[in-house]
């Protein structure tokens, strides 16, 4: 059986990167590690690690992104939390089975070959849920 892992990231939806790492950085005291332009999701993201997770900071480059359609609708804010999985398929087959609405009914590969698929947040109360499994 499918099981979650752990708290991969939590990804929060900016409209002023700048600003917004100016919190986290002078105010907080983290550091970011690395931006990286992610043109699959027509975003640029900071990555900013704590403990064995991340905070992702993610921007939107286009004015015509689902990203972009999401931050004028509900401003900036958390977007989603990502939790790793040791079986992507198998956890799909498993919400399905309950009748979860999923968003990406197959794994996405994305960057580095991580298989990603997120789960519709009519289905996990209102949070956006993103389930990721690294290659193996």
């Amino acid at each position: 059986m499918a099981v979650v892992k752990r708290i991969d990231h939590v990804a929060i939806l900016v409209d002023d990167l700048e600003k917004t790492l100016t919190f986290w950085q002078d105010g907080l005291g983290m550091q970011m590690t690395h931006l990286e332009d992610v043109p699959a999701e027509k975003s640029i993201v900071a990555f900013l690690p704590v403990g064995g997770s991340e905070l992702e900071l993610v921007k939107p480059t286009t004015g015509d992104s689902g990203l972009s359609r999401y931050l004028e609708k509900r401003g900036p804010g958390m977007h989603h939390i990502c939790l790793e999985v040791d079986d992507i398929e198998g956890m799909l087959d498993r919400l399905r089975e309950q009748g979860v609405q999923l968003i990406n009914e197959t794994p996405v590969t994305g960057a580095g070959g991580k298989r990603y698929a997120f789960v519709h947040p009519k289905s996990a109360n209102g949070v956006m849920v993103e389930l990721y499994e690294l290659p193996r």
